[in-house]
Protein backbone atom coordinates (compact mmCIF):
# COMPACT_ATOMS: atom_id res chain seq x y z
CA UNK A 1 0.00 0.00 0.00
CA UNK A 2 1.28 3.45 -0.93
CA UNK A 3 0.09 6.88 0.04
CA UNK A 4 -2.65 8.16 -2.27
CA UNK A 5 -4.62 11.39 -2.07
CA UNK A 6 -7.78 9.38 -2.66
CA UNK A 7 -7.39 7.97 0.88
CA UNK A 8 -8.84 11.28 2.08
CA UNK A 9 -11.88 11.21 -0.18
CA UNK A 10 -14.34 10.01 2.45
CA UNK A 11 -13.16 12.64 4.92
CA UNK A 12 -13.11 15.45 2.36
CA UNK A 13 -16.64 14.49 1.29
CA UNK A 14 -17.89 15.45 4.77
CA UNK A 15 -16.88 19.04 3.96
CA UNK A 16 -16.16 19.86 7.60
CA UNK A 17 -14.93 23.23 8.85
CA UNK A 18 -13.70 21.62 12.07
CA UNK A 19 -11.91 18.39 13.03
CA UNK A 20 -13.83 15.16 12.56
CA UNK A 21 -15.49 14.09 15.82
CA UNK A 22 -16.78 10.62 16.67
CA UNK A 23 -18.55 10.61 20.04
CA UNK A 24 -20.90 8.57 22.14
CA UNK A 25 -20.87 6.14 25.04
CA UNK A 26 -18.22 3.53 25.63
CA UNK A 27 -21.06 1.00 25.73
CA UNK A 28 -24.65 1.00 24.59
CA UNK A 29 -26.42 0.16 27.86
CA UNK A 30 -30.12 0.71 27.27
CA UNK A 31 -32.24 2.03 24.42
CA UNK A 32 -33.12 5.09 26.49
CA UNK A 33 -29.44 5.84 27.21
CA UNK A 34 -28.48 5.49 23.54
CA UNK A 35 -31.31 7.76 22.42
CA UNK A 36 -30.74 10.42 25.06
CA UNK A 37 -27.04 10.79 24.28
CA UNK A 38 -27.75 10.89 20.53
CA UNK A 39 -30.29 13.68 21.05
CA UNK A 40 -27.74 15.63 23.10
CA UNK A 41 -25.11 15.31 20.36
CA UNK A 42 -27.41 16.17 17.48
CA UNK A 43 -26.67 19.56 15.88
CA UNK A 44 -23.16 19.68 17.36
CA UNK A 45 -19.70 19.17 15.83
CA UNK A 46 -20.16 15.41 16.17
CA UNK A 47 -20.06 13.75 12.74
CA UNK A 48 -20.49 10.11 13.81
CA UNK A 49 -22.16 8.57 16.85
CA UNK A 50 -20.18 5.74 18.45
CA UNK A 51 -21.34 3.08 20.89
CA UNK A 52 -19.78 -0.19 21.98
CA UNK A 53 -22.02 -3.17 21.21
CA UNK A 54 -19.51 -5.94 21.89
CA UNK A 55 -16.97 -5.12 24.59
CA UNK A 56 -13.86 -7.33 24.73
CA UNK A 57 -12.79 -7.20 28.39
CA UNK A 58 -9.36 -7.93 29.77
CA UNK A 59 -10.79 -10.47 32.21
CA UNK A 60 -14.07 -12.43 32.12
CA UNK A 61 -16.95 -11.45 34.36
CA UNK A 62 -17.20 -7.80 33.39
CA UNK A 63 -19.86 -6.19 31.23
CA UNK A 64 -19.20 -7.42 27.68
CA UNK A 65 -21.82 -5.42 25.83
CA UNK A 66 -25.51 -5.81 25.09
CA UNK A 67 -24.86 -7.55 21.78
CA UNK A 68 -26.85 -7.35 18.57
CA UNK A 69 -29.95 -5.80 20.21
CA UNK A 70 -27.91 -2.61 20.58
CA UNK A 71 -27.63 -2.32 16.80
CA UNK A 72 -31.38 -1.80 16.63
CA UNK A 73 -31.08 1.02 19.13
CA UNK A 74 -28.43 2.64 16.93
CA UNK A 75 -30.72 2.30 13.91
CA UNK A 76 -33.43 4.10 15.83
CA UNK A 77 -31.03 6.83 16.96
CA UNK A 78 -29.86 7.32 13.37
CA UNK A 79 -33.44 7.56 12.08
CA UNK A 80 -34.34 10.20 14.66
CA UNK A 81 -31.17 12.34 14.76
CA UNK A 82 -29.62 11.75 11.33
CA UNK A 83 -26.28 10.94 12.95
CA UNK A 84 -24.35 8.18 11.13
CA UNK A 85 -23.40 5.28 13.44
CA UNK A 86 -20.04 3.71 14.32
CA UNK A 87 -19.28 0.46 16.17
CA UNK A 88 -16.30 -1.76 16.95
CA UNK A 89 -16.11 -5.16 15.25
CA UNK A 90 -13.86 -8.01 16.30
CA UNK A 91 -14.83 -10.86 13.97
CA UNK A 92 -16.75 -11.75 10.81
CA UNK A 93 -20.01 -12.26 12.71
CA UNK A 94 -19.83 -8.73 14.10
CA UNK A 95 -19.18 -7.42 10.58
CA UNK A 96 -22.18 -9.30 9.16
CA UNK A 97 -24.52 -7.96 11.84
CA UNK A 98 -23.19 -4.40 11.56
CA UNK A 99 -23.68 -4.40 7.78
CA UNK A 100 -27.18 -5.85 8.13
CA UNK A 101 -28.06 -2.93 10.41
CA UNK A 102 -26.50 -0.38 8.02
CA UNK A 103 -23.79 0.82 10.40
CA UNK A 104 -21.79 3.55 8.66
CA UNK A 105 -18.38 3.25 10.32
CA UNK A 106 -16.70 0.11 11.64
CA UNK A 107 -13.52 0.19 13.66
CA UNK A 108 -11.11 -2.55 14.64
CA UNK A 109 -10.01 -2.36 18.26
CA UNK A 110 -6.49 -2.51 19.64
CA UNK A 111 -6.84 -6.06 20.94
CA UNK A 112 -7.95 -7.21 17.50
CA UNK A 113 -5.34 -5.29 15.49
CA UNK A 114 -2.63 -7.21 17.30
CA UNK A 115 -3.90 -10.44 15.70
CA UNK A 116 -3.33 -10.59 11.90
CA UNK A 117 -5.60 -13.65 11.61
CA UNK A 118 -8.52 -11.73 13.13
CA UNK A 119 -7.86 -8.67 10.96
CA UNK A 120 -7.75 -10.84 7.84
CA UNK A 121 -11.06 -12.46 8.81
CA UNK A 122 -12.63 -9.01 9.14
CA UNK A 123 -11.06 -7.85 5.86
CA UNK A 124 -12.49 -10.88 4.05
CA UNK A 125 -15.95 -10.21 5.51
CA UNK A 126 -15.74 -6.57 4.44
CA UNK A 127 -14.27 -7.18 0.99
CA UNK A 128 -15.22 -4.41 -1.39
CA UNK A 129 -17.42 -2.53 1.10
CA UNK A 130 -17.84 1.21 0.77
CA UNK A 131 -18.21 1.59 4.54
CA UNK A 132 -15.62 3.59 6.44
CA UNK A 133 -13.25 1.27 8.30
CA UNK A 134 -10.89 2.56 10.97
CA UNK A 135 -8.01 0.65 12.55
CA UNK A 136 -6.84 1.33 16.10
CA UNK A 137 -3.18 0.85 16.87
CA UNK A 138 -2.30 -2.51 18.41
CA UNK A 139 -1.96 -2.59 22.20
CA UNK A 140 1.82 -2.86 21.87
CA UNK A 141 3.91 -0.13 20.16
CA UNK A 142 4.42 -1.92 16.85
CA UNK A 143 4.05 0.37 13.84
CA UNK A 144 4.51 -2.44 11.32
CA UNK A 145 1.61 -4.36 12.88
CA UNK A 146 -0.60 -1.26 12.74
CA UNK A 147 0.24 -0.59 9.10
CA UNK A 148 -0.17 -4.30 8.34
CA UNK A 149 -3.73 -4.24 9.63
CA UNK A 150 -4.57 -1.29 7.40
CA UNK A 151 -2.91 -2.97 4.42
CA UNK A 152 -4.98 -6.14 4.87
CA UNK A 153 -8.13 -4.06 4.53
CA UNK A 154 -6.71 -2.12 1.59
CA UNK A 155 -5.84 -5.38 -0.17
CA UNK A 156 -9.46 -6.49 0.30
CA UNK A 157 -10.56 -3.54 -1.83
CA UNK A 158 -11.56 -1.29 1.08
CA UNK A 159 -10.68 2.31 0.26
CA UNK A 160 -12.49 4.35 2.92
CA UNK A 161 -9.82 3.80 5.55
CA UNK A 162 -8.47 5.62 8.57
CA UNK A 163 -6.27 5.05 11.63
CA UNK A 164 -7.08 5.64 15.29
CA UNK A 165 -4.31 6.36 17.79
CA UNK A 166 -5.45 5.18 21.24
CA UNK A 167 -2.08 4.83 22.96
CA UNK A 168 -0.14 1.74 23.98
CA UNK A 169 -0.27 -0.54 26.99
CA UNK A 170 2.59 -0.56 29.48
CA UNK A 171 3.43 -2.35 32.70
CA UNK A 172 4.81 0.88 34.11
CA UNK A 173 2.51 3.09 36.17
CA UNK A 174 2.18 6.44 34.38
CA UNK A 175 -0.29 9.31 34.35
CA UNK A 176 -1.81 7.77 31.21
CA UNK A 177 -4.00 4.72 30.92
CA UNK A 178 -2.21 3.98 27.64
CA UNK A 179 1.00 5.88 26.92
CA UNK A 180 0.71 8.00 23.74
CA UNK A 181 4.09 7.15 22.19
CA UNK A 182 3.46 10.09 19.85
CA UNK A 183 6.41 9.19 17.64
CA UNK A 184 4.51 6.18 16.25
CA UNK A 185 1.46 8.04 14.90
CA UNK A 186 3.81 10.78 13.72
CA UNK A 187 5.76 8.17 11.75
CA UNK A 188 2.51 6.73 10.37
CA UNK A 189 1.50 10.24 9.36
CA UNK A 190 4.86 10.76 7.64
CA UNK A 191 4.51 7.55 5.61
CA UNK A 192 0.84 8.02 4.75
CA UNK A 193 0.12 11.77 4.98
CA UNK A 194 -3.26 11.37 3.26
CA UNK A 195 -4.54 8.56 5.48
CA UNK A 196 -7.00 10.16 7.95
CA UNK A 197 -5.57 9.97 11.47
CA UNK A 198 -7.86 10.19 14.49
CA UNK A 199 -6.87 10.50 18.13
CA UNK A 200 -8.62 8.73 21.01
CA UNK A 201 -7.87 10.84 24.11
CA UNK A 202 -10.38 8.87 26.17
CA UNK A 203 -8.37 5.64 26.02
CA UNK A 204 -5.00 7.38 26.16
CA UNK A 205 -5.81 9.21 29.38
CA UNK A 206 -8.37 7.02 31.15
CA UNK A 207 -9.36 10.25 32.93
CA UNK A 208 -11.91 12.79 31.80
CA UNK A 209 -9.93 15.70 33.28
CA UNK A 210 -7.04 14.97 30.88
CA UNK A 211 -9.07 14.40 27.70
CA UNK A 212 -9.04 18.01 26.51
CA UNK A 213 -5.26 18.44 26.90
CA UNK A 214 -4.45 15.29 24.92
CA UNK A 215 -7.05 16.23 22.29
CA UNK A 216 -5.36 19.62 21.90
CA UNK A 217 -1.96 17.99 21.59
CA UNK A 218 -3.30 15.75 18.82
CA UNK A 219 -4.76 18.71 16.94
CA UNK A 220 -1.44 20.56 17.30
CA UNK A 221 0.16 17.55 15.60
CA UNK A 222 -2.24 17.84 12.67
CA UNK A 223 -4.49 14.89 13.50
CA UNK A 224 -7.67 14.91 11.42
CA UNK A 225 -10.11 14.18 14.21
CA UNK A 226 -11.01 12.84 17.63
CA UNK A 227 -13.00 9.93 19.02
CA UNK A 228 -14.25 10.80 22.50
CA UNK A 229 -16.38 8.72 24.83
CA UNK A 230 -19.45 10.63 25.98
CA UNK A 231 -22.13 9.65 28.50
CA UNK A 232 -25.09 11.41 30.11
CA UNK A 233 -24.10 10.00 33.53
CA UNK A 234 -20.40 9.10 33.29
CA UNK A 235 -19.90 8.15 36.94
CA UNK A 236 -22.52 5.43 36.61
CA UNK A 237 -21.49 4.14 33.19
CA UNK A 238 -21.35 0.36 32.87
CA UNK A 239 -17.80 0.49 31.46
CA UNK A 240 -14.87 2.93 31.49
CA UNK A 241 -16.71 5.41 33.71
CA UNK A 242 -13.63 7.46 34.61
CA UNK A 243 -12.77 8.51 31.04
CA UNK A 244 -16.18 9.53 29.72
CA UNK A 245 -17.32 13.15 29.52
CA UNK A 246 -20.83 14.57 29.45
CA UNK A 247 -22.30 15.95 26.21
CA UNK A 248 -22.20 19.40 27.79
CA UNK A 249 -18.48 19.06 28.58
CA UNK A 250 -17.84 17.78 25.06
CA UNK A 251 -19.56 20.77 23.48
CA UNK A 252 -17.52 23.14 25.65
CA UNK A 253 -14.41 21.28 24.51
CA UNK A 254 -15.32 22.09 20.91
CA UNK A 255 -15.27 25.78 21.86
CA UNK A 256 -12.01 25.59 23.82
CA UNK A 257 -9.95 23.48 21.43
CA UNK A 258 -7.79 25.47 19.03
CA UNK A 259 -7.13 24.42 15.46
CA UNK A 260 -3.89 25.41 13.78
CA UNK A 261 -3.93 26.38 10.14
CA UNK A 262 -0.81 25.90 8.05
CA UNK A 263 -0.76 28.71 5.53
CA UNK A 264 2.84 29.95 5.21
CA UNK A 265 6.36 28.60 5.50
CA UNK A 266 6.61 29.79 9.11
CA UNK A 267 3.57 27.70 10.02
CA UNK A 268 5.23 24.67 8.43
CA UNK A 269 8.33 25.33 10.53
CA UNK A 270 6.25 25.66 13.71
CA UNK A 271 4.36 22.47 12.89
CA UNK A 272 7.58 20.51 12.44
CA UNK A 273 8.95 22.02 15.65
CA UNK A 274 5.78 20.99 17.52
CA UNK A 275 6.32 17.39 16.43
CA UNK A 276 9.97 17.40 17.50
CA UNK A 277 9.17 19.06 20.84
CA UNK A 278 6.51 16.46 21.46
CA UNK A 279 9.14 13.76 20.99
CA UNK A 280 11.44 15.59 23.44
CA UNK A 281 8.64 15.97 26.01
CA UNK A 282 7.76 12.30 25.70
CA UNK A 283 11.39 11.25 26.10
CA UNK A 284 11.80 13.51 29.16
CA UNK A 285 8.67 12.05 30.76
CA UNK A 286 9.99 8.54 30.18
CA UNK A 287 13.35 9.50 31.68
CA UNK A 288 11.67 10.67 34.88
CA UNK A 289 9.52 7.56 35.06
CA UNK A 290 12.58 5.34 34.58
CA UNK A 291 14.57 7.26 37.19
CA UNK A 292 11.67 7.05 39.63
CA UNK A 293 11.53 3.29 39.08
CA UNK A 294 15.30 3.02 39.55
CA UNK A 295 15.10 4.80 42.90
CA UNK A 296 12.40 2.41 44.08
CA UNK A 297 14.88 -0.39 43.41
CA UNK A 298 17.49 1.60 45.36
CA UNK A 299 15.05 1.70 48.30
CA UNK A 300 14.71 -2.08 48.12
CA UNK A 301 18.50 -2.44 48.04
CA UNK A 302 18.73 -0.15 51.07
CA UNK A 303 16.25 -2.32 52.96
CA UNK A 304 18.22 -5.47 52.10
CA UNK A 305 21.53 -3.85 53.16
CA UNK A 306 19.93 -2.76 56.43
CA UNK A 307 18.70 -6.28 57.07
CA UNK A 308 22.13 -7.79 56.40
CA UNK A 309 24.11 -4.90 57.95
CA UNK A 310 25.98 -4.20 54.70
CA UNK A 311 27.69 -0.87 53.90
CA UNK A 312 25.89 1.44 51.51
CA UNK A 313 28.82 2.27 49.25
CA UNK A 314 30.15 -0.64 47.19
CA UNK A 315 33.09 0.80 45.21
CA UNK A 316 33.68 -2.26 43.04
CA UNK A 317 30.05 -2.34 41.89
CA UNK A 318 30.08 1.43 41.25
CA UNK A 319 33.22 1.25 39.08
CA UNK A 320 31.72 -1.65 37.08
CA UNK A 321 28.60 0.41 36.42
CA UNK A 322 30.61 3.43 35.28
CA UNK A 323 32.76 1.41 32.87
CA UNK A 324 29.70 -0.26 31.38
CA UNK A 325 27.70 2.96 31.02
CA UNK A 326 30.61 4.88 29.45
CA UNK A 327 31.00 2.12 26.87
CA UNK A 328 27.26 1.91 26.11
CA UNK A 329 26.93 5.69 26.08
CA UNK A 330 29.73 5.98 23.54
CA UNK A 331 27.91 3.59 21.22
CA UNK A 332 24.89 5.92 21.38
CA UNK A 333 26.86 9.05 20.56
CA UNK A 334 27.15 10.32 24.16
CA UNK A 335 30.44 11.77 25.43
CA UNK A 336 32.23 10.22 28.39
CA UNK A 337 32.02 13.50 30.33
CA UNK A 338 28.22 13.65 29.89
CA UNK A 339 27.73 10.00 30.94
CA UNK A 340 29.92 10.52 34.02
CA UNK A 341 27.94 13.58 35.12
CA UNK A 342 24.60 11.83 34.65
CA UNK A 343 25.52 8.63 36.45
CA UNK A 344 27.35 10.37 39.28
CA UNK A 345 24.13 12.30 39.93
CA UNK A 346 22.06 9.11 39.71
CA UNK A 347 24.49 7.32 42.02
CA UNK A 348 24.33 10.12 44.59
CA UNK A 349 20.52 10.09 44.53
CA UNK A 350 20.60 6.31 44.95
CA UNK A 351 22.88 6.62 47.99
CA UNK A 352 20.54 9.26 49.45
CA UNK A 353 17.59 6.90 49.05
CA UNK A 354 19.48 4.02 50.67
CA UNK A 355 20.63 6.22 53.59
CA UNK A 356 17.05 7.31 54.16
CA UNK A 357 15.95 3.67 54.36
CA UNK A 358 18.82 2.52 56.58
CA UNK A 359 18.66 5.47 58.96
CA UNK A 360 14.89 5.89 58.86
Amino acid sequence: MENDKSLRNWLDALNLNHPLVIAGPCSAETEEQVMQIARELKDSDVSFYRAGIWKPRTRPGGFEGVGAIGLKWLQKAKAETGLPMAVEVANATHVKLALEHDIDVLWIGARTTVNPFAVQEIADALQGTDKIVLVKNPVNPDLALWIGGIERLYNAGIRNLGAIHRGFSTYEKTKYRNIPEWQLPIELQSRFPDLPLINDPSHITGRRDMVKDVAQQALDLNFDGLIIETHIDPDNAWSDAAQQVTPTALKQMFIDLKMREMTIAEDDFNFKMAKLRTKIDEADTKLLEILGGRMKVADEIGALKKEKNVAILQNKRWNEILDKMISEGSSKGLTEDFVLKIFKAIHQESITHQERVING
